[in-house]
């Protein structure tokens, strides 16, 4: 599975009081990342992404995270339930990026499905607060799940 670094959607301009290109560049990293990992199933690799405690919610889904094991659990097996409804790929599609301080940043992401042509065949989107930890490095501390956009799945 690869990961598309390359986005058609344009993106808003980050804000808020510690908005810069770097910011912005260092939070598309974090989210392709993410993307890669869970899209080819290294369920410790999303997980490194994050940092406790942390918090997912969701319709369907409440999880306070406590340590990073939870989490490499539940990505573990995000690949094939994607996989099963033919969607192989993603990319991070910033819609809105809120630059609270510097050390932290609230980012609403659009996430779309991509079959194996590259094709889109569906969406979902999610909220995500993240916040430095102690080395300076961003890391995912709440993810809200928006939910899949309705239209072809």
């Amino acid at each position: 599975m690869r990961t598309h670094h390359h986005s058609t959607h344009h993106a808003p301009r980050p804000h808020g009081p510690a908005a810069t290109s770097e910011h912005h560049d260092e939070l598309v990293d974090v989210l392709t990342r993410l993307a890669h990992a869970i899209t080819s199933g290294d369920g410790r690799a999303a997980a490194q992404l994050w940092d406790a405690p942390g918090f997912i919610i969701g319709a369907d889904t409440v999880m306070a995270v406590s340590e990073r094991d939870q989490l490499a659990a539940m990505f573990a097996g995000a690949r094939a339930q994607y996989n099963a409804h033919g969607v192989v790929d993603t990319r991070p599609d910033i819609v809105d990026e809120d630059w609270l301080d510097d050390k932290l940043v609230v980012v609403k992401v659009r996430w779309p499905y991509l079959d194996a042509l590259g094709r889109e065949v569906g969406a979902e989107a999610s909220d995500y607060t993240l916040r430095r930890d102690p080395a300076g490095q961003l890391k995912l501390r709440i993810a809200i799940m928006r939910g899949v956009e309705p239209g072809k799945h």
